[in-house]
């Protein structure tokens, strides 16, 4: 018992101490809050190839888009790669490395400005295998993980964006 009440002491000042380190929700206001409603009014432009057609459903699923009248448009340009690592004795490929990368823009639809541009990215490994099909099916798997991985990495930073613009933009 005086143990718990020696770690409890400690606990509590770390905790008050948090509470005033000025860290804020982010999705403050739940789903009717001012990054919520931006989220939910950007329009993902089409994609290129299989990496973008998954990366734009990612996107849309993230974003709720559809419902209202966009203000603003995400143009997303990929760079998917794979990089065979590991060789056998017979010169064949024993590991791959998909990369999946991509370059963002957030565009401002009334003015034609671009608010924002960055790029975001993730890798996975891939076991090659005998089976030809079973290591096409990786790759499609490593795919579909990256590019919710890399959706995730963007939403995420919009979010962010449109916190500290409607930070700024507080009296």
């Amino acid at each position: 018992m005086k143990r718990i009440a020696s770690l409890a002491a400690p606990l509590a000042l770390i905790v008050l101490g948090l509470s005033g380190c000025g860290l804020k929700p982010l999705y403050t206001g739940g789903g009717s809050g001012a990054v919520a409603t931006t989220l939910t009014r950007i329009q993902v432009a089409p994609i290129e190839g299989k990496a973008g057609w998954l990366m734009t459903n990612a996107l849309n699923d993230r974003l709720s888009a559809g419902g209202a009248t966009p203000l603003y448009r995400l143009e997303v340009r990929l760079d998917d790669k794979i990089t065979g690592l590991g060789v056998r004795r017979d010169d064949s490929v024993a590991r791959e490395q998909r990369t999946l990368r991509a370059r963002y823009q957030l565009i401002d639809l009334t003015k034609g400005t671009v608010l924002l541009d960055a790029t975001a990215g993730s890798d996975a490994g891939i076991d090659v295998v005998g089976s030809e099909y079973a290591t096409i099916a990786a790759e499609n798997t490593a795919l579909e993980r990256l590019s919710d991985i890399v959706a995730d990495q963007i939403v995420s930073r919009v979010a962010l964006y449109a916190q500290r613009t409607q930070v700024s933009k507080a009296p």
